[in-house]
């Protein structure tokens, strides 16, 4: 049950935080690997494209890549909040004094993280290439001509096989370690510093702290994991540009310099901070409502 309820909670939080998704996925590809005032810039800040995307792909293009990303979400959250939940209920967050270990805390994050993240990885891939497909006058990045998420894994599929289907994904889990450990110990101790007050405000100051620090975080890491699995591949399914994250973060601070790496952070921070507050907010609100239902 506990893997149901933070699956729900995660896709109730993405249904509204999506078009920041797409937003923030374009102004990452922006300028890729290209030296700073060298480019056009089409989104100059968070709300200048929202605006762009909507005049130029429609209303309905901010909400491109709406269903790996529900999918993606339950998936991957499902199986990360859910493990952690299990881990927390079970007493092996705390110590022998019954207070909270970060140390344990941090690990637990990061490992139910990357179990969610690995497994949900292609369809976290079909989302980036949905997100980012844009009108010729706006597109940033490789363009894949996808046709839905169906269509997308199902060509992947047939033409490079399952190591094509899980192509980047040992990339993006330094993103998911750094910011799984991050959201879900800052969520634990913060609730614990202020377990006095009323439960949903503790829960919701909780998930505000919460995603500060995710963001700061895991920013580079999340450009650079967006730019491996959006680049263009050979016949046999393998990254032109990029060799893995550590190249990919390399070659972004090379030519880009370190605001290269935090590109989108804006956009990041608008959807990283209401995803957390909101998913873990709901996570803990139907914990709490299924707790007190079946005692």
């Amino acid at each position: 049950m506990d893997f149901l309820m933070s699956g729900l909670a995660a896709c109730g939080a993405c249904v509204f935080t999506n078009p920041l998704e797409v937003v923030k996925t374009r102004m990452q590809l922006q300028g890729e690997l290209r030296a700073p005032g060298t480019y056009q810039r089409h989104y100059r800040n968070v709300f200048h494209a929202f605006i762009t995307i909507g005049k130029v792909d429609g209303l309905a293009a901010l909400q491109k890549g709406l269903a790996p990303a529900l999918l993606y979400q339950f998936l991957m959250n499902g199986i990360r909040l859910g493990t952690y939940g299990l881990a927390e209920a079970g007493g092996y967050l705390h110590t022998a004094e019954g207070t909270l270990s970060p140390v344990r805390s941090a690990a637990s994050g990061a490992l139910a993280g990357m179990m969610g993240a690995y497994l949900g990885s292609p369809i976290y891939m079909v989302k980036t290439h949905l997100q980012a497909q844009a009108a010729s006058e706006i597109a940033v990045g490789h363009q894949y001509k996808h046709q839905g998420m169906f269509q997308a894994l199902t060509e992947i599929g047939q033409k490079h096989g399952l190591v094509g289907l899980w192509r980047g994904a040992m990339g993006c889990l330094p993103r998911v370690i750094v910011g799984s450990s991050t959201q879900l110990c800052t969520f634990s101790s913060t609730k614990d510093l202020i377990s006095q007050w009323e439960s949903w405000k503790v829960a919701l100051v909780a998930a505000m702290v919460s995603g500060i620090a995710v963001v700061l975080a895991m920013t580079p890491f999340d450009v650079a994991s967006t730019r491996l699995y959006n680049q263009p591949t050979d016949a046999q399914g393998k990254g032109l540009v990029y060799r893995g994250i550590l190249d990919a973060l390399l070659q972004t601070a090379r030519t880009e310099g370190i605001f290269g790496m935090y590109k989108g952070i804006g956009a990041s921070y608008f959807r990283l901070g209401p995803h957390t507050v909101l998913s873990l907010f709901f996570w803990d609100q139907l914990r709490s409502l299924y707790y007190t239902y079946t005692k």
